[in-house]
């Protein structure tokens, strides 16, 4: 599956983005999404995932702030990304993993897409 995470750019702290991850040519229905992200010097750290019904979970630092969602007509997962501080600066990954289950773990995911950076200013 290849997928494209989109939606990244800057804002100021308090502010709002919307990523999306899409795939061409393949569905997302079968498979279990999440988003990692890794910050300038940091390791990729897990962000938020969501399986076939809609099942989530998030790290502790964005629950109550970002919200992971699917439509799988449009074979899309989004991450909606409220209240954004500068320490949400990072590029953000989608991933994929075929079959139904709520991960943090990166190995769990065989697809990737390229990122997207979110840059958040004080």
């Amino acid at each position: 599956v290849q997928l494209q995470a989109s939606g990244g750019g800057l804002v100021q702290a308090g502010g709002s983005l919307r990523l999306s991850c899409s795939t061409s040519g393949h569905t997302l229905s079968s498979h279990s999404v999440a988003w990692f992200r890794r910050a300038p010097g940091k390791e990729r750290e897990f962000v938020a995932a969501v399986n076939w019904s809609g099942g989530n979970r998030y790290q502790g630092s964005v629950r109550g702030r970002f919200t992971i969602s699917r439509d799988n007509a449009k074979n899309t997962v989004f991450l909606q990304m409220s209240s954004l501080k500068p320490e949400d600066t990072a590029l953000y990954y989608c991933a994929a993993g075929y079959g139904n289950f709520i991960s943090s773990l990166w190995r769990d995911f065989e697809s990737w897409g390229l990122g997207t950076l979110v840059t958040v200013s004080s």
